[in-house]
């Protein structure tokens, strides 16, 4: 099951993640059931794109990509 989140601030110094009372329920979830989180973060075409090794800014290959769609 996939679910959508935000982290939050909890205390201090930490972060908690709020689990979705439709989430809890659909899959009879309640306090000290152990689960596993997979964590993905999202990233947008500017996280991407400055990743690579290019003079071209985001902006560039986001003009491009319109060009070619056209």
């Amino acid at each position: 099951m996939e679910v959508e989140t935000t982290i939050r601030r909890w205390g201090e110094s930490s972060l908690a993640v709020v689990i979705p009372k439709e989430t809890i329920q659909k899959n009879n979830l309640k306090e000290g059931d152990k689960i596993k989180i997979l964590i993905e973060k999202e990233s947008n075409l500017t996280d991407i794109f400055n990743t690579l090794k290019t003079k071209r800014t985001a902006q560039d290959f986001k003009n491009l990509c319109k060009i070619n769609s056209e």
